[in-house]
């Protein structure tokens, strides 16, 4: 009895060691959701929920007062626009509940997934450590990369969502093509699930291909002639929902270009960002000589042969294929743990696991600082710390819904989270067409060499009622008859109303 007993307790004492942290990790980001930390792309998002809730059907550019589509308003955010519409919630509070559902669907998609490779009741959480831990000695953040400190930051946006939905889909897939009794309406709900993924977030849709291509290739057994063609009913399915969503063509987004310098850091020190997942790696390489089709293997070969194909080609949007290669590696590094096999090699195994998960909890150790004051935390650990964006509630006390602010790139970012809109949007507009002579408006207003006749021409052609400028940012002077001071905010900026 005794010796029967101890595979149970050594089980129940993995189960706490890996689940004890990830409650830690799970009220952690529950307390950032609270306090939504402001950062990145966040007034995007905000300002397609405030366009939504004015103009459901037809809500025009998000970021300018131009009637043009955009590949933001997808259907999780056409969902929260409806929330924020009949409940009249305010948008930052619409986007914690996008967040809270975003948290939910990640963490219980890894779960999901996880148990489809192993019934181990530890397995699952020791991989959701790996993969908001195993990442690097430097610090990354980026949507779409799951990493503590990224994810704090990008919790709320459609990045999380769709990853978590993306989970779901692996783990059903995988269990859709085990079976022998799934009839159409799986594979057609499977399509469905796949679209809403890609039309939510397209970069990580491009991951769940990925990943979904991988399940398939890697199914034990092979799947019979009918399984497949239910699955080519799926994916066309999808196509077809893919071509007829009313809010942006999905499909003109292959044309587009201008990414490639925004991710040409995503192929920059990879060893400092990414490190710590090659202990994955190993555990992949010992999965590869178990079962040369294994899911993990080729969800991991297909996204390095895309991340590299990018990076040779100089097509480096396609590094946002990136978590392709580091996701299977992180879950690998977990599941090895529990593989069967000699004693020693797993120990030896699980203590590089254990020592790079520290490592990588001590890159990001900062994070707690997004929900508690910096001077509560230890000197090195709020040394790590970075404070986020402080927004424009100021500017939104003055400012009313669909006023057009002239401001510069950054406050761009920010502006349009509050209902006004900006002269030029803060982010690359592929599907506004005179994109570039709006950021060269906004670029002569500010210039030194500009007149001030030119500067009012500016502010009249594009119908522009306040300015908000940073001390020695240019434009009209400060006490220019067509300008009055109306209020101020962090770092010298300036609220001035036009009135000449």
């Amino acid at each position: 009895m005794r010796v029967a007993t101890k595979p149970v307790i050594r089980e129940v004492a993995r189960s706490a060691a890996a689940f004890v942290p990830v409650l830690l990790l799970l009220v952690l980001l529950l307390l950032v959701i609270v306090r939504l930390p402001w950062a990145g792309d966040l007034g995007i998002h905000a300002a397609t929920i405030e366009r939504l809730r004015h103009h459901l059907a037809d809500p025009g550019n998000p970021l300018v007062d131009a009637d043009t589509p955009s590949p933001y308003y997808s259907p999780w955010m056409l969902l929260l626009g409806c929330l924020a519409k009949v409940t009249g919630l305010g948008t930052f509070v619409v986007l914690r509940v996008a967040a809270l559902v975003g948290l939910s669907l990640l963490v219980t998609g890894v779960f999901r997934f996880v148990r489809t490779f192993s019934a181990r009741r530890a397995a699952a959480p020791l991989a959701l450590l790996c993969l908001v831990l195993l990442w690097g000695p430097a610090l990354f953040n980026w949507s779409g990369f799951p990493g503590l400190n990224s994810l704090a930051l990008t919790i709320s946006y459609p990045s999380t969502f769709a990853l978590g939905l993306s989970f779901h889909f692996w783990a059903l897939l995988r269990k859709a093509l085990r079976g022998r009794g799934e009839r159409w309406p799986v594979f057609l709900g499977l399509g469905l699930l796949w679209a809403v993924i890609l039309l939510s977030h397209q970069f990580t849709g491009v991951v769940a291909s990925v990943g979904g291509l991988a399940m398939v290739l890697g199914a034990r057994p092979w799947p019979s002639r009918a399984v497949l063609a239910r699955l080519a009913g799926g994916v066309a399915l999808g196509v077809v929902l893919l071509g007829l969503w009313p809010y942006y063509s999905f499909f003109e987004l292959f044309g587009v270009g201008g990414l490639e310098q925004i991710h040409r850091s995503l192929y920059r020190d990879l060893l400092a960002h990414f490190g710590l997942a090659l202990v994955g790696v190993a555990a992949l390489a010992l999965r590869w000589r178990r079962f040369r089709r294994d899911p993990l293997v080729l969800f991991f070969l297909l996204g390095a042969a895309m991340f590299a194909a990018g990076g040779l080609t100089g097509h480096y949007s396609w590094g946002r294929v990136l978590p392709a290669v580091l996701i299977p590696a992180q879950l690998a590094a977990a599941l090895e743990v529990f593989e069967r096999g000699r004693v020693e090699v797993r120990r030896v195994f699980a203590g590089l696991l254990g020592v790079a998960l520290l490592v990588g909890a001590w890159t990001q150790a900062g994070t707690p600082g997004y929900v508690v004051p910096r001077d509560a935390l230890p000197v090195r650990v709020a040394a790590k710390y970075r404070p986020p964006w402080p927004g424009y509630k100021w500017l939104a006390q003055e400012v009313r819904y669909g006023d057009v602010v002239m401001a510069k790139t950054f406050p761009s970012r920010q502006i349009p989270a509050y209902g006004p809109y900006t002269v030029a949007p803060g982010y690359p507009d592929f599907f506004l067409p005179d994109q570039e002579e709006r950021v060269a408006a906004v670029r002569d207003y500010f210039a030194a060499g500009t007149s001030r006749a030119e500067r009012l021409d500016i502010l009249r052609r594009y119908g522009v009622r306040w300015v908000v400028a940073y001390p020695g940012d240019g434009g009209l002077r400060s006490d220019d008859a067509a300008l009055r001071r109306v209020a101020a905010g962090p770092g010298g900026q300036v609220l001035y109303e036009v009135v000449g």
